[in-house]
């Protein structure tokens, strides 16, 4: 309790109009652990992690993602459905509100930052209403030494109030929960929710605009892991496709799990101090390590626990989206400090539903930059009201909801990078086989392991027609044979043993992948547009 007791002596809120605060500042997280279970806000499961419901909502709520247009962001910013514009005015007096609700209030504030690498750094002041609010931050962004706190300053601030509820018509918002950059101010101000992938990945968009505008960095919602060599290898995926559970190798060193810049030096650096996984029927035998990483100091959300404190990770009675976020030394083969030198392979995982795509495929630059724009997968029947058959999903860049600059600019980025560090990409589709979700099996990952151990190891190398084939609707080199994999996997064609309903369903695919594309045309290269299927169904 030392470190509290000195900095809570001079720590004071006032500069944000918060008055007459309680403040604890910088406490460790037993201590918010501890303070959580006493608030009744949270139970300790029996693996010493704390448990705690989020409310209301239980992941993101696009629609309620804002962004002020002010002189810097009016030119800049991607204005639309994903990129919502919020007026200065507003914003400054849904803040006001926020700040007088916070004022003489018990709360908890963390100072930390974003970026592994020095020359990127990004200082992070977080006002949290909860105790495991803030526990998460010190989970998820990176901790400061006590010799780095005697002078920090923040550049960016997160006021996060989850028990704050904004009144649309007064304030502007769509309904009562919000989470608004400002980038004038520099300020990530949410309220109304108590998911705490908002406060990270608020600082993730922030990211995705400062780094390209400003640094000639490219922002990436991917994985990175690196191998005894030092080679980089990289992971884009969507929730639900592998990007933890595959980056997490026990012969490779973690770099990050979900976000990271990739340098003009041809470095790749972890934005984060931590992990923040989906624990959906998670397995001590398939993923050990992040099984084991679930102890004292993770904090689980939204699961359910039986009267001895286990948790059934197979109950999604609350929400499919049940997470735990931990510190990333709770991996124990992780790279330290988070930064990795020359990347030689990028794999984007997609969860194909419709068990179309090949298992693992090479591409070109020009399909590499298409497939990134595109940032497919795919719903399946059961995961949301409504969805009674594989419904293609597609999330450019791989994360649309946190990239404020169109995507082609990004995917541009990306391109001349993979050209430049001469970088193979590959799709790996980690969903279905044999036939789409309903008739088929998913993918097995001891499979999609093997394939991606073959391109690390060297087993997968430069395209020839004797060692790959050229997909006759999807147009990517499959290759023939992989270690490891049985053939007939390799050829998703072969896998359904009727080709008519394979060939009908692969078009219906490809129809939806340039039918998404289309609003992206007119911003792409005549090389990126052919990147995609060429074929539509007839």
């Amino acid at each position: 309790m030392s470190n509290y007791a000195r900095f809570t002596k001079t720590f004071e809120l006032e500069t944000y109009g918060i008055k007459n605060a309680k403040v604890h500042y910088q406490l460790s997280p037993e201590e918010l652990h501890d303070i959580a279970i006493e608030n009744g806000q949270a139970v300790e499961a029996s693996s010493g992690a704390l448990a705690v419901n989020t409310g209301e909502f239980t992941g993101r709520s696009p629609k309620d993602r804002f962004i002020v247009k002010d002189d810097i962001t009016k030119d800049r910013v991607w204005w639309g459905d994903v990129n919502i514009l919020f007026d200065t005015d507003k914003f400054d007096k849904l803040y006001d509100k926020v700040v007088d609700y916070l004022s003489g209030k018990t709360l908890f504030v963390r100072d930390s930052y974003a970026c592994a690498d020095e020359n990127y750094k990004l200082n992070i002041r977080v006002i949290n209403e909860f105790p495991w609010s803030n526990q998460f931050a010190y989970n998820m962004f990176l901790r400061p030494t006590e010799a780095e706190l005697e002078n920090f300053t923040p550049e960016w601030t997160i006021v996060n109030a989850p028990s704050f509820m904004a009144v649309p018509d007064e304030d502007g918002t769509r309904q009562h929960n919000f989470a608004i950059l400002n980038f004038t101010k520099k300020i990530a101000l949410i309220g109304g929710t108590g998911y705490t992938g908002e406060i990270k990945k608020g600082i993730f968009s922030a990211l995705n605009f400062i780094l390209p505008v400003f640094k000639n960095t490219l922002p990436m919602h991917c994985s990175a892991n690196v191998g005894k060599d030092g080679d980089t290898a990289i992971f884009f995926g969507l929730s639900g496709t592998g990007k933890t559970t595959l980056s997490t190798d026990p012969n490779r060193s973690l770099i990050g799990d979900d976000e990271h810049g990739w340098t003009e030096e041809n470095s790749v650096f972890n934005f984060e101090g931590g992990c923040y996984a989906k624990v959906i029927n998670l397995d001590k035998d398939h993923e050990p390590e992040i099984f084991s990483a679930i102890k004292k100091g993770a904090i689980l959300e939204n699961v359910i626990l039986d009267e001895n404190g286990h948790v059934n990770f197979a109950d999604t009675s609350i929400t499919q989206n049940t997470r735990v976020s931990y510190p990333i030394d709770h991996i124990e083969n992780i790279r330290k400090p988070s930064i990795g030198k020359n990347p030689k392979n990028i794999f984007f995982l997609t969860a194909d539903a419709f068990g179309v795509l090949p298992p693992i495929s090479k591409l070109t630059p020009s399909q590499a930059a298409y497939h990134f724009i595109s940032g497919y997968t795919a719903k399946v029947a059961g995961t949301e009201a409504g969805v009674v058959e594989p419904t293609p999903s597609f999330s450019a860049c791989f994360g649309a909801p946190f990239m404020p600059l169109h995507p082609s600019k990004y995917a541009e980025m990306l391109s001349k990078k993979m050209i430049d560090a001469n970088v193979n990409v590959w799709l790996v589709n980690t969903g279905w086989t044999g036939g789409p979700y309903g008739v088929g099996t998913r993918m097995k990952l001891k499979y999609t392991r093997a394939m991606i151990n073959a391109v690390l190891n060297g087993d997968l190398g430069l395209y020839s027609y004797d060692k790959y084939h050229i997909h006759s609707v999807f147009g990517v080199a499959q290759p023939r044979e992989c270690p490891g994999v049985p053939t007939k996997v390799l050829s998703p064609r072969s896998t359904w043993n009727d080709d008519e309903a394979y060939y009908k369903t692969a078009f219906k695919l490809t129809n939806a992948f340039r039918e998404n594309f289309k609003k992206f045309e007119a911003h792409c290269s005549e090389e990126i547009r052919r990147g995609g299927p060429q074929r539509y169904a007839f």
